[in-house]
């Protein structure tokens, strides 16, 4: 089990305001498995993406991520997992534009302390898997959203994580674009990439295996795809009593 995580909870407190933006989340997740995170804004998804990521800690609950208690670590390890298991793609892309193509994959090799020489090897070949070899000396402002998504994920997957977590990858690309970005999504999780998705949209959504809904703070719905029929993609629930449905969550 890669992911495991038990009455997940996290409280916001704003004045004298509390948020219950995770009221108790119970989630596990095998390796090589790709799932749509959806809800409604203030659903809790992407407090949730931000927890799996070690970006944010949890209020209270267990996240334990490749058999490691990741609650009950500090911020110095908290890092040191980001780092070296975790991989994460911002709909914002998030590139440094002072640096070029090149340089944006292999930072977080340089975090890692890898050399020099196996850092630029690595990067150069992941930057061909994305389709980008033509433009590692390019600076992010010379290239196109898609090609810029495209670094995001090559330096997501720098560091060989165990988990690739991407925050609406598309939203802020065009539906052509979008549809590229998703069949590279395709590709990854078809060579063994455990993968984390947060969107909205219903389409980016059927490219998953297996679909998660958020609802308050609570997971509403988990199903899984079991084929394809005329009507779309056919899911069954994951876990009984819930009921299967077609096409996208409601």
């Amino acid at each position: 089990m890669l992911i495991r995580i038990s009455q997940l909870r996290k409280t916001y407190v704003m004045g004298t305001v509390e948020v219950h933006a995770l009221r108790g989340v119970d989630l596990s997740v095998e390796s090589g498995e790709f799932i749509a995170i959806m809800g409604a804004s203030g659903s809790g998804k992407s407090t949730l993406l931000h927890l799996l990521g070690c970006l944010d800690q949890p209020s209270g609950g267990t996240y334990e991520l490749g058999g490691t208690a990741v609650q009950t670590l500090e911020d110095r390890e908290l890092s040191r997992v980001r780092n070296e298991r975790i991989g994460i793609v911002f709909q914002a892309f998030n590139l440094i534009l002072q640096h070029n193509v090149l340089e944006n994959v292999e930072l977080p090799l340089i975090y890692k302390g890898v050399e020099k020489e196996e850092r630029r090897e690595r990067s150069l070949a992941l930057l061909q898997r994305v389709g980008l070899a033509d433009k590692v000396l390019h600076r992010p402002e010379e290239l196109s959203g898609g090609e810029m998504q495209r670094v995001a994920i090559a330096r997501a997957l720098a560091a060989d994580p165990l988990l690739l977590l991407a925050d609406e990858p598309t939203g802020n690309l065009d539906s052509k674009t979008s549809a590229g970005i998703m069949d590279l999504f395709c590709e990854l999780h078809a060579a063994g990439t455990t993968i984390l998705m947060v969107t909205h949209d219903d389409e980016t959504a059927q490219h998953a295996q297996r679909m998660i809904v958020l609802r308050d703070g609570l997971i509403f719905r988990d199903a899984t795809r079991r084929g394809t029929n005329g009507q779309g993609s056919f899911w069954s629930p994951k876990s009984a009593p819930r009921s299967p449905w077609t096409g996208s969550p409601s």
